[in-house]
């Protein structure tokens, strides 16, 4: 793992006496996609609003620590100054420019000092790396921004902020409200403009798809951070598993007779076919229609139901009626 391209000590920040921040402090490593995961309300928007220097925008102040780029010191910084100096944040939400063409906003980019001293030949450049990670881009560049969908104005937004050729990228839940097939498309976009060199500090609601992106990652609760290390490590982290990726503790002393494919009639170690498989056949057989009858009544409506009352299954078969489903 390379130096730390930004680092965080010890910051905290408030919005007026609300106290948002206590004490964070965070590395992203040069080169490396780190994440940042947290509840609602957990201080993750505002530690990258913090960072990118956009915090009195939304009437927060930073009250303590230090944020450094390299050498440079970026506490206090306006957000300009923040983004030439190679920091640049997506927003959540998106924050396109709706009434301006799509090749208007992506030029807005370029705006800053450091999209500036690059020169046109450099700006080119840029803008057809951004044309190759989103081609729809380039297919709708004279089109208004707000016409676009809510993924592609995600490629817009994102487009828009490496105009300005970042080192740091800040991005904060890149994923709300896609569909998965999009989000999907972001999530590998993200690993692309990592492999081209750029660090990416990415907030995002999916904790296992931030998990699989991410080398580092950091939890933050009630504005501190509890938790911090390898991505890997902290996703096969119990906690991390019960509280972010939903997965809960598996149970030592589960009862092995519970397993459906044995109840089935099947091998213990292998599931049930989904398309009514030779498992589920068997057992139906032995019932001699009855207990198919029955389940039949469950899952396939009132019908069936009525075709079990005529023929109830025995009681004393009910894996096998759960099953027959």
């Amino acid at each position: 793992m390379g130096a730390a391209v930004v680092n965080v000590r010890e910051l905290s920040a408030a919005y007026g006496p609300v106290r948002a921040l206590s004490g964070v402090s965070l590395e992203v490593p040069e080169g490396a996609v780190t994440t940042v995961l947290g509840g609602n309300g957990a201080g993750k928007s505002t530690l990258l609003r913090a960072i990118s220097g956009t915090l009195p925008f939304h009437g927060g102040a930073v009250r303590g620590g230090e944020i450094r780029l390299g050498e440079e010191v970026l506490t206090g910084r306006r957000a300009d100054r923040v983004v030439a100096a190679g920091v640049v944040q997506v927003p959540e939400g998106r924050q396109v420019f709706s009434r301006m063409s799509v090749a208007d906003n992506l030029r807005a980019g370029a705006l800053g000092e450091r999209g500036r001293r690059a020169g046109r030949q450099a700006g080119r450049e840029v803008l057809e790396r951004i044309f190759e990670l989103f081609p729809v881009l380039k297919e709708r560049a004279g089109q208004r921004a707000g016409l676009l969908s809510g993924g592609e104005q995600q490629m817009l937004a994102m487009g828009r902020a490496l105009m300005a050729r970042p080192r740091l990228l800040l991005l904060d839940e890149p994923s709300l409200g896609l569909s998965p097939l999009m989000t999907a498309r972001i999530a590998e976009t993200i690993r692309e403009i990592n492999a081209d060199g750029t660090a990416v500090l990415l907030v995002e609601q999916n904790a296992a798809l931030a998990l699989r992106l991410a080398s580092t990652a950091c939890v933050l609760e009630n504005g501190q951070v509890v938790l911090a290390g390898d991505a890997a490590e902290l996703a096969a982290s119990d906690e991390v598993r019960r509280r972010y990726l939903g997965i809960a503790e598996e149970d030592p002393a589960e009862d092995p007779a519970e397993d459906p494919a044995e109840d089935a009639g099947g091998d213990p170690g292998e599931a049930p076919d989904n398309d009514a498989g030779q498992a589920v056949d068997r057992a139906v057989d032995k019932a001699a229609g009855q207990a198919a009858g029955q389940a039949a009544g469950q899952a396939a409506g009132q019908a069936a139901g009525q075709a079990g009352d005529k023929a109830p299954a025995p009681a004393a078969r009910p894996a096998l009626a759960r099953w027959s489903a």
